[in-house]
Protein backbone atom coordinates (compact mmCIF):
# COMPACT_ATOMS: atom_id res chain seq x y z
CA UNK A 1 0.00 0.00 0.00
CA UNK A 2 0.95 3.13 -0.69
CA UNK A 3 1.45 5.98 1.64
CA UNK A 4 -0.15 9.34 -0.02
CA UNK A 5 0.79 11.62 2.95
CA UNK A 6 4.59 10.76 2.50
CA UNK A 7 4.30 11.34 -1.30
CA UNK A 8 2.52 14.32 -0.95
CA UNK A 9 4.81 15.66 1.68
CA UNK A 10 8.04 14.88 -0.65
CA UNK A 11 6.83 16.19 -4.05
CA UNK A 12 6.02 19.70 -1.70
CA UNK A 13 9.35 19.29 -0.44
CA UNK A 14 10.46 19.05 -4.60
CA UNK A 15 8.49 22.23 -5.48
CA UNK A 16 9.52 24.18 -3.05
CA UNK A 17 13.54 23.24 -3.31
CA UNK A 18 12.96 23.63 -7.12
CA UNK A 19 11.27 26.79 -7.00
CA UNK A 20 13.87 28.20 -4.75
CA UNK A 21 16.84 26.79 -6.74
CA UNK A 22 15.36 28.24 -9.84
CA UNK A 23 15.05 31.59 -7.88
CA UNK A 24 18.66 31.74 -6.43
CA UNK A 25 20.32 30.30 -9.78
CA UNK A 26 17.69 32.09 -12.76
CA UNK A 27 17.25 35.06 -11.05
CA UNK A 28 21.06 35.98 -9.00
CA UNK A 29 22.97 34.90 -12.56
CA UNK A 30 20.81 36.96 -15.07
CA UNK A 31 21.60 39.73 -12.45
CA UNK A 32 25.30 38.90 -12.82
CA UNK A 33 24.92 38.64 -16.75
CA UNK A 34 23.17 41.71 -16.57
CA UNK A 35 24.09 44.04 -14.11
CA UNK A 36 27.99 42.40 -12.98
CA UNK A 37 29.34 40.56 -9.93
CA UNK A 38 28.60 43.46 -7.54
CA UNK A 39 25.24 43.59 -8.51
CA UNK A 40 24.66 39.83 -8.29
CA UNK A 41 26.18 39.60 -4.86
CA UNK A 42 23.45 42.30 -3.47
CA UNK A 43 20.89 40.30 -4.97
CA UNK A 44 22.18 36.97 -2.93
CA UNK A 45 22.41 39.24 -0.04
CA UNK A 46 18.87 40.56 -0.47
CA UNK A 47 17.72 36.97 -1.93
CA UNK A 48 18.79 35.55 1.73
CA UNK A 49 17.66 38.41 3.49
CA UNK A 50 14.12 38.24 2.50
CA UNK A 51 14.05 33.84 2.35
CA UNK A 52 15.75 34.40 6.53
CA UNK A 53 12.04 35.18 7.89
CA UNK A 54 10.37 32.28 6.36
CA UNK A 55 13.31 30.23 7.45
CA UNK A 56 12.57 31.37 11.05
CA UNK A 57 8.93 30.94 11.36
CA UNK A 58 9.43 27.33 9.72
CA UNK A 59 12.19 26.49 12.47
CA UNK A 60 9.55 27.96 15.10
CA UNK A 61 6.99 25.89 13.81
CA UNK A 62 9.46 22.35 13.94
CA UNK A 63 10.23 23.65 17.42
CA UNK A 64 6.45 23.70 18.42
CA UNK A 65 5.71 20.53 16.87
CA UNK A 66 8.72 18.89 18.18
CA UNK A 67 7.42 19.23 21.83
CA UNK A 68 3.72 18.81 21.43
CA UNK A 69 5.41 15.70 20.41
CA UNK A 70 7.30 15.07 22.89
CA UNK A 71 4.82 15.98 25.71
CA UNK A 72 1.95 14.05 23.97
CA UNK A 73 4.43 10.86 23.93
CA UNK A 74 2.11 9.48 27.24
Amino acid sequence: MRDLRRYARQTNLRLIVGALLLVFVIGDGLIYVIYGPASALMGLICLLAGLSPILLILLALALMDWIVKRANRD
